[in-house]
């Protein structure tokens, strides 16, 4: 988002809103969202090697650099917060597998560990997971344009249906279509670390 602010790409709501959108159909409903019904499916099948698998995919796909470094590192943090809350789930084994080196981490695989422990539906384990994103994306365009506490909550009412599709999109997917992504996002993520003067991690 930084590197659409700078360039005046972002200046309003509406344009925030029409970025927003865009994020969260064609580039979480296919990392994040496509790779929670993943992990489900294959703890449904009591593979964790697959679960495993997944996340050095989802690591291998992630092209701008600092985005795959956060994400390694919130995809580490949510494990280590979920394995106090559900120490029945399977991320103690996450984090075991981060720690010996044979995962990065990501905060998607992370979510499906603790939500499929909860018994969360599939479905709604994504749409937590993606209306989570859109929150603190919207918290951060608050301050950063800036646009408002009223006009962030338009935003994200405006996201109910953005996200209800995405979720929708993300159950029918298969695994060729993981990191599906619009080049512009990947390129402006790529941009960002590079910019003289930011407010967020890429």
């Amino acid at each position: 988002m930084e590197a659409y602010l700078a360039e005046d790409t972002i200046t309003d709501e509406h344009t925030f809103a029409a970025w927003l959108r865009a994020y969260v159909s064609r580039q979480l409903a296919y990392t994040d969202g496509l790779a929670i019904r993943l992990a489900y499916d294959a703890l449904h099948l009591g593979d964790l090697a697959a679960v495993w698998r997944l996340d050095r995919l989802l690591a291998a796909l992630t092209l701008p650099e600092q985005v795959r470094t956060a994400a390694a590192t919130i995809g580490r943090r949510t494990a280590e917060v979920g394995a106090v809350v559900t120490p029945e789930s399977f991320l103690a084994d996450y984090l075991a597998e981060m720690d010996a080196g044979r995962c990065h981490g990501h905060p998607a695989v992370a979510f499906a560990l603790f939500a499929h422990a909860v018994d969360a539906p599939p479905a709604a384990a994504i749409e937590a997971h993606l209306f989570a994103a859109v929150t603190s994306l919207t918290q951060n365009a608050v301050r950063a344009i800036p646009i408002g506490q009223t006009a962030g909550q338009r935003v994200q009412r405006a996201m109910h249906e953005v996200v209800a599709d995405a979720v929708a999109t993300a159950m029918t997917l298969t695994d060729q279509d993981l990191g599906a992504a619009s080049p512009g996002l990947e390129i402006a993520q790529m941009r960002h670390r590079r910019q003289r003067a930011r407010m967020f991690m890429s």
